[in-house]
Order: C-alpha cells, then structure tokens, then sequence
C-alpha cells in the first residue's frame, strides 16, 4: 500500500474515530523522546499538500466554501450525539 493511500485511511478513520481513538492515534504520532511528528519534514506530505494547493487554486478542485464544511461538521455531530 503507498503512503497516499495510508494517508487517506486515517484521514478517514480520523473522521469518523470516537475521542477515544483519536486520542491514542495522536500518541502513536509521539516518539519515546515525546517529540511529535514533523509533517512539515516529510517530503512526500509536502508534495501532496502542494499538489492539492494547486488544484484549489487552479479551479480543477472546487473545495468546500465555509458554509458546507459548517453544515458537514454538524450533521456529523448530529449523527453521532
């Protein structure tokens, strides 16, 4: 499996995790030493988050306005309250 594909599953799983799970996911991210994990390191993340930059800003991905992000967010919270 490639790392995009690893990257989309827990962005998937992130947004659909309990607290619970979210929290042991964040300290899975944190080595022995409790540095947390230096995205702004890894190259193949900065090439991803470039690359969707740059289909926002071309128009070839439209993205979310505020307004349906708002209206995801709560009917998510909705569902699961």
């Amino acid at each position: 499996m490639d790392t995009l594909t690893i990257r989309q599953k827990l962005h998937d799983l992130i947004d659909t995790a309990d607290d619970e799970k979210v929290e042991q996911m964040f300290i899975k991210l944190i080595d022995d030493d409790n540095q947390t994990y230096e995205w702004w390191k890894d190259e193949e993340l900065v090439a991803e988050l470039d690359r969707r930059s740059a289909a926002l800003e071309s128009g070839e991905d439209k993205g979310y306005t505020l307004e349906e992000s708002m209206a995801h967010l709560k009917a998510h919270v909705k569902k699961n309250s």
